[in-house]
């Protein structure tokens, strides 16, 4: 892919920069010289940042979960800024537990925010970027949207959700100039398993089980998963994305995301092609004839 560095200052819309890769994509993007709209739920958090680069921050105080809020900020922003570059879409959390260790409510919370309000937030980003000629949008999945782990049942939901739904929906807005690109991180050094993350509530059928071992690696009972991403790494390499004259469509990083992703999809693969004459058999028997 061929790298063209912007001959200009980027405006940037970034959901979710209190913390872990919003607030490391906003810190570095301002060191740069662009221009930043952040939003999250609590913007004090990023009153340091305001004080020290001033109007090249706007914040706004958004929880994507309020589809009414998402497009009056989003409306807000391109109104007040007027040309927006890139729009990441990056809000979103932990939720661990088996399916049944959860309530209704954390899983209604669960795809209300890391899937019904990225697909609210491309719904109200589109058409103002279809408006100025194109654009790109940036979407925070994970490596948990090509393979699954123990406890992990919602979020994967979430996350394998929003991948299909960018697989259609990027077909749909490329003839606009619209460039999607979806970033698969794997376990990253960021506060994704702290206060940010939910648990259900403990069962004793799972105690023993890979929902009570990660309970406890999370509470400090055992050793910790292995986190060999950097945030600041990570937040460059999506940074230099934007600046490929062709989005990616997919950025896996991490070498954990690169080996999990390369050895589920070989299995998927090979179980695929050991099915591939029981796929012919079920044809039609003219469309058989017709091949």
């Amino acid at each position: 892919m061929t790298r063209t560095m912007p001959d200009r200052t980027r405006t940037w819309f970034i959901t979710g920069t209190s913390s872990g890769f919003g607030r490391e994509l906003a810190e570095q993007l301002l060191a740069r010289g662009d221009r930043v709209a952040a939003t999250a739920r609590r913007t004090a958090a990023l009153d340091d940042l305001a004080a020290e680069h001033g109007d090249r921050l706007w914040r706004a105080t958004l929880d994507v979960t309020d589809t009414a809020a998402v497009r009056t900020v989003v409306d807000r922003a391109f109104a007040e800024l007027g040309h927006i570059d890139v729009v990441v879409s990056n809000a979103g959390y932990g939720l661990f537990g088996a399916a049944e260790e959860l309530s209704d409510e954390q899983i209604d919370r669960q795809i209300a925010t890391n899937l019904t309000g990225s697909i609210q937030l491309a719904r109200a980003v589109i058409p103002r970027l279809r408006a100025q000629g194109g654009g790109r949008i940036v979407q925070i999945a994970s490596v948990g949207g090509q393979v699954a782990f123990p406890a992990m049942s919602l979020y994967h939901a979430t996350k394998w959700g929003i991948e299909g739904f960018w697989e259609s929906a990027a077909v749909d807005i490329a003839p606009f100039g619209i460039g999607v690109t979806l970033v698969e991180p794997g376990v990253a050094r960021t506060a994704f398993a702290g206060p940010s993350a939910d648990m259900g509530t403990p069962l004793p059928a799972y105690a023993d089980a890979a929902p009570g071992r990660l309970r406890r690696s999370l509470a400090g009972e055992l050793p910790p998963l292995p986190a060999p991403g950097d945030p600041a790494k990570i937040a460059a390499a999506i940074i230099a994305s934007a600046d490929l004259d062709k989005a990616p469509k997919r950025l896996t990083l991490g070498s954990d995301a690169y080996q999990a992703a390369t050895a589920a999809l070989r299995d998927r693969l090979g179980a695929l092609e050991a099915q591939r004459e029981l796929a012919r058999s079920t044809d039609a028997d003219d469309f058989t004839a017709a091949r």
